[in-house]
């Protein structure tokens, strides 16, 4: 019986059997509650920014008489991101003691109550910057707390271990249409019954994502003996270093976080707007970015290669397409064909370190791995956007891609040499 377990995945399987994973009763339900609460969450940061912009008066949409500053943005979205790094560990910590349903349930119902508190500011008409940089911190912990048991409650959604990575793929796809279905309705609700309108539908969504998880029937974990916070992240820690692949995975998407992807977001409005035909050339270069994405999850259902790392790592090369022909100067169809592959290569690495980290670590691990997976793998963006203006301001905008898109593929040749990375098989169980 293992044995055909263990073989189903390495083969492509028939197009009807592509979505069997929709028949796992709490998948399903976790999926229906997931995919609500994105398009909220993809919805919000656009409604937050006007609020802010608005100076966080009113709830009517177009206003032309903004009060509020670039600066008070920039303190809104900091306070946003800097709790989610500050929590991450703590919060799979916390996922490994108390499971991860009971985790993701208090922090949708905790972000929810944020979106619906900060919604009735806005409609009373006073929402100083002080309230929202407070508010924004609140859903910051509760999105820290969320993704490390995110990442560790796939495992328990899907009986059938073969259906795991048809499973990533699925609520990888809900990512990549919330990113573009969520900000374009935003956009139109925004513009006409104004930012309040917005996040109190984003608090509706964080409900059902709440009901879903509520309706779930997941084996319920011991609770922990009384062992310390930070003697528990420790031992993940010696847990985490002790297994190469998942290390050396790691340091990749952190350096290419920093030297890739971040200098690509700041630098590549800049050249659109000076060679490519501003905003507009921008937007089809990122909307050709989500459509691979999409395109990339609907090519990975059914499919699990043998050697998924391998693949991972192969994939992981596209993305040195579009920096690079920015860097070379390239046409706009260049530039949005390489964002479109790198969008399918971004959906495949995705699917399969993801599934390959829930296949190999032990359940009781998985949270503080995704933990320290996330941390080590975004801790290093913010620099990256910090230092692409100066660094392209003394070298050249091109020359920063050019560095980032060498980096990728180098980068990606040596993780192949890894033999922990290059062979191991899907096949192959749990970590001891």
């Amino acid at each position: 019986m293992a044995v055909q377990t263990e073989r189903i995945p390495a083969r492509r399987r028939r197009p009807g059997d592509r979505l069997a994973v929709l028949g796992e009763r709490e998948f399903r339900w976790f999926f229906l509650g997931y995919a609500t609460s994105l398009v909220g969450s993809s919805m919000a940061p656009v409604a937050v920014a006007f609020a802010v912009l608005d100076g966080g008066g009113g709830s009517g949409g177009g206003s032309t008489g903004s009060t509020g500053s670039g600066t008070d943005l920039g303190w809104v979205m900091a306070a946003r991101i800097l709790p989610v790094v500050l929590v991450l560990l703590a919060g799979g910590v916390i996922a490994d003691r108390l499971g991860s349903r009971r985790v993701m349930l208090g922090s949708d119902l905790l972000r929810g109550l944020v979106q619906a508190l900060f919604a009735g500011l806005l409609v009373a008409g006073h929402a100083p910057v002080w309230a929202m940089v407070a508010l924004v911190a609140v859903w910051g912990i509760g999105e820290g707390l969320f993704m490390p048991a995110f990442g560790a409650i796939v495992p328990d959604l899907v009986r059938r271990r073969e259906l795991m990575a048809d499973a990533n793929t699925l609520l990888g796809l809900a990512r990549s249409v919330s990113t573009v279905v969520g900000p374009a309705v935003a956009g139109l609700v925004t513009a006409g019954w104004g930012p309040a309108a917005v996040l109190l539908a984003d608090a509706v969504t964080y409900g059902v994502g709440a009901f879903a998880l509520a309706r779930l029937r997941l084996p319920e974990r011991a609770a922990a003996d009384g062992e310390s916070v930070i003697r528990d992240v420790r031992a993940g820690w010696s847990e985490f270093v002790s297994r190469p692949w998942l290390w050396i995975t790691t340091a990749q998407m952190g350096l290419f976080n920093l030297l890739v992807w971040a200098p690509f977001l700041v630098l590549g409005p800049l050249l659109a707007q000076r060679d490519l035909g501003g905003a507009r050339a921008w937007g089809l270069v990122m909307g050709g970015y989500g459509a691979g994405a999409v395109l990339g999850g609907l090519l990975m259902l059914g499919w699990a290669p043998a050697r998924p790392l391998a693949v991972a790592s192969v994939a992981a090369l596209a993305w040195a397409l579009p920096s690079g022909a920015l860097a070379a100067g390239a046409g706009l169809p260049w530039v949005a064909v390489g964002a479109l592959v790198a969008g399918v290569g971004s959906a495949v690495c995705g699917t399969l370190y993801n599934t390959t980290t829930q296949k190999w670590v032990p359940v009781e691990l998985l949270g503080r791995m995704t933990a320290f997976g996330v941390l080590g793998s975004f801790a290093l963006g913010p620099l990256g956007l910090a230092a692409a203006g100066p660094l392209a301001d003394r070298f050249g905008a091109g020359a920063v891609l050019l560095l980032g898109a060498v980096w990728q593929l180098v980068a990606g040749v040596v993780v192949l040499t890894v033999p922990a990375v290059r062979n191991r098989r899907w096949e192959e169980g749990p970590d001891s």
